[in-house]
């Protein structure tokens, strides 16, 4: 089976079941089916050859839905490239990829095929190069075979218990493995999914959930963090379940939700591009492992291993490590970093190593603790940044929070804590620094904590990290200080 058999089964199953509502618009399989049937053709026509890759640079849309199973169609592999991307990375992606052709909106709004010179290098198993965000790095093409994505959609709808009468609202960009995996696993049951370009007004999305029935909706922090701002007599009464992964959610914020929306259940997951889901907690744990991201998915492996390989004890931090069907094939044209992220340890087997670093306890369930290379190393300590996001986390009144370290010439390096706080709320970074010294080690305690309207974000809807921490080594940490202090001042 390929990923093309998950919209052709039930367009053929029930042709007039609405599969895509975007915009107003209802879309059925088979609609969409034939569409991307007749574009398939036309990228045949143009000498597509089976493994060859095309370049998707459209907004999350029905025809960005459309041109994705129109590629596989006809052989190819597809790369999403966001349209809001800088030109720069455009590029750069499109040509290290070496797309055969690329897919954009032309001067009347309508999508057009453009081809290029390209190479031979070809992978019929290939069904798509996934690019990092690079919010830790420089991207890389991560290779999703079809078997990757189908393993992980099958998963997926069965821990969920998705059913053929599940709508899902995604806001999610479908460039991204959480946002994809809403289109693959709704078509796998043949249920609807309603897409939205953004979560930015969600009044009117909380509205679109009502008229559209959504019984599911994947959420990130940020998308969290508005719907609880919203007026808290908003009902939705046909939501089943929430799920949240690309970044963890503070505990706090997991009870708000729960308490906002009794009855509905709430996923925590842990994904990354190269296996798209890693792990999943059953919500009937949420009241006594709130932390916890759960256990490996079925059918898959997951370890959390020291330096040399071997397993750590129960309660100690190592690197988490997944096996199984839905880790990816390797990075595009990059064998030093496959070799480094697929390796064989003493079992025989290939794992792949995330370099993010966890815990399990005694009863096998994971959490999450920190990238690896986000650790920072301050007066000889390591500070764990989610440790101090989530004690700031606490506090009435705070949306979100950002922690990452900045070069000290006295620490090694600085803690930065930036936070955005609740409309109306007059939170000071004195107040925030007073609990931090109540609540952390000295050396955990941030030497800066800078309150701002908003955080920035990647296109996958998580804090730009390497953004924040850009802007605080222009400025340097006494900058930072002093902007604080001016903004304190007014």
């Amino acid at each position: 089976m390929r990923v093309e058999h998950l919209l052709a089964r039930p367009a053929q199953r029930d042709p007039d079941k609405t599969a895509i509502v975007c915009e107003g618009a209802r879309h059925s399989y088979e609609w969409i089916q034939e569409e991307a049937e007749r574009r398939a053709g036309a990228l045949l026509e143009g000498g597509l050859r089976a493994g060859e890759r095309v370049a998707i640079c459209l907004d999350t849309s029905v025809d960005a839905v459309v041109w994705l199973f129109a590629v596989l169609r006809a052989g190819g592999a597809f790369v999403f490239v966001s349209p809001r991307s800088p030109a720069p990375r455009v590029a750069a992606v499109v040509d290290d990829c070496d797309a055969a052709a690329i897919v954009s909106r032309s001067g009347n709004g309508r999508p057009d095929v453009t081809w290029r010179p390209h190479g031979t290098d070809v992978d019929p198993d290939l069904a798509a190069l996934i690019y990092t965000s690079g919010s830790t790095g420089t991207p890389k093409g991560v290779m999703l075979t079809h078997g990757n994505i189908l393993f992980a959609a099958r998963a997926i709808a069965e821990y969920l218990g998705n059913r053929p009468d599940d709508v899902v609202l995604s806001a999610l960009p479908i460039s991204f493995t959480y946002g994809l995996s809403q289109i693959t696993t709704m078509f796998l049951v043949g249920g609807t999914v309603v897409l939205e370009k953004s979560f930015a007004y969600p009044r009117q999305t909380l509205e679109t959930m009502r008229r559209e029935h959504v019984t599911g909706l994947p959420l990130v922090p940020t998308m969290a963090t508005l719907l609880l701002q919203q007026d808290s007599s908003s009902s939705l009464p046909a939501l089943r379940y929430m799920t949240n992964a690309a970044a963890a959610l503070a505990p706090e914020k997991i009870q708000r939700l729960r308490a906002r929306f009794p009855g509905v259940r709430l996923y925590s997951m842990y994904g990354l591009t190269e296996c798209q889901r890693a792990s999943f907690l059953p919500p009937a744990l949420l009241d006594t492992q709130p932390a916890s991201v759960g256990r490996a998915l079925p059918g898959t492996d997951a370890a959390v291993i020291d330096d040399h390989g071997r397993e750590v004890p129960a309660g100690r931090v190592g690197e988490l490590v997944v096996r199984g069907p839905h880790v990816m094939k390797g990075y595009w044209k990059q064998p030093a970093a496959t070799a480094s992220a697929l390796r064989r340890r003493g079992d025989g087997r290939t794992w792949l190593y995330t370099g993010d670093l966890f815990t399990r306890d005694e009863d096998g369930l994971l959490r999450f603790v920190e990238r690896r290379d986000a650790m920072i190393k301050t007066r000889g300590e390591k500070v764990a940044p989610r440790a101090v996001e989530q004690v700031i986390g606490q506090l009435q009144g705070v949306s979100e929070v950002a922690v990452f370290g900045v070069p000290d010439e006295v620490l090694g390096e600085a803690v930065v804590a930036v936070v955005t706080v609740a409309p109306g709320c007059s939170m000071t970074a004195a107040e925030i620094r007073r609990h931090c010294d109540e609540q952390l080690e000295s050396f955990m305690v941030p030497k800066v904590v800078d309150i701002r309207a908003e955080l920035p974000t990647t296109h996958s809807g998580k804090i730009n990290r390497l953004a924040l921490r850009s802007l605080a080594l222009q400025q340097g940490v006494q900058g930072v200080e002093q902007n604080i202090e001016q903004g304190a001042a007014r």
